[in-house]
């Protein structure tokens, strides 16, 4: 069976950086108790193996307001601006491993809100992303993922928006929504702040699916980016299966495939990818 393994599969900057920071701490600061507020990324597999080596997830405001001592890592996502007000404020040391890319989108709502303008984040209003961009933002915010969202903002003509993205919203979906934006004010500013491995690893699932009889789309499935990955991948491939470890594929679907490419997502560790791929390989 020939296999196609996308190029861009597997962990992006951001991800590699946020789990190394976190065995970093492990490693170098064993005397303390190394928290991570939230999931640091999301795959289960990860952190099992971080919580087996002695981090421990908070996955509420609830247990961290508990925490009075040790190393808090600010998760790949980040937080909203009150989580460091409130970590400061309890004197609990801070690491943060939000990615730069996301880091970046905080910087901007927070100029642009300051400037007065109401600023407009495209994406999925129930992930941790958007919840923490949302908090650097100001009053004046609105988080919007289809058009209906859009068709229900009462924005005035004169009114001055800021538009920012989700780093991992569908590229194509985002320009279709700006569009529908731009239709609601005079005055918008856009910024694609879609990070660029995301719509380099979409173009190339999409052009891979393709040309493949079946698709693997391998992640996590709370992985915001990698559902996207399985819906582009879907629309080009029929065949197409969303996996997150090798014991969720069923080979009896592969019984008449002669071409499968494999993708995945921004939190999947490349040896998931590499034991995925070598028994497809071989089946």
């Amino acid at each position: 069976m020939k296999v196609i393994l996308a190029k861009t599969a597997g962990f992006c900057f951001g991800v590699q950086r946020a789990v190394d920071t976190v065995y970093d701490q492990l490693n170098n600061n064993s005397d303390k108790m190394i928290y991570t507020y939230g999931p640091i990324i999301h795959n289960e597999e990860v952190i099992k193996d971080m919580t087996a080596r002695g981090a421990k997830v908070l996955r509420t405001e609830e247990e961290l307001d508990a925490v009075t001592e040790g190393t808090v890592i600010i998760r790949s996502h980040g937080v909203e601006k009150r989580i460091y007000e409130k970590l400061k404020k309890k004197g609990i040391s801070i690491v943060d491993a939000t990615c730069p890319f996301v880091k970046k989108i905080h910087n901007i709502v927070q100029k642009e809100s300051a400037e007065g303008k109401t600023i407009i984040i495209i994406g999925d209003p129930r992930h941790p992303e958007v919840a923490g961009i949302r908090g650097w933002a100001g009053e004046h915010v609105y988080v919007v993922q289809n058009r209906e969202d859009i068709e229900n903002l009462a924005l005035d003509k004169n009114e001055q928006v800021c538009v920012v993205s989700q780093t991992t919203f569908n590229y194509k979906k985002f320009k279709d929504l700006v569009e529908i934006i731009s239709e609601k004010s005079y005055y918008v500013s856009v910024l694609n702040t879609i990070c660029n491995a995301t719509k380099e690893r979409q173009a190339e699932a999409r052009s891979i699916a393709e040309e493949v009889d079946a698709m693997i789309v391998i992640g996590d499935k709370h992985s915001s980016n990698t559902q996207k990955l399985f819906e582009i991948c879907a629309k080009a491939c029929k065949d197409t299966y969303y996996i997150q470890t090798l014991g969720d594929l069923n080979f009896n679907q592969l019984g008449s495939v002669e071409t499968v490419g494999i993708t995945a997502g921004a939190s999947t560790p490349n040896n998931i990818i590499e034991e995925v791929q070598n028994h497809v390989r071989i089946f």
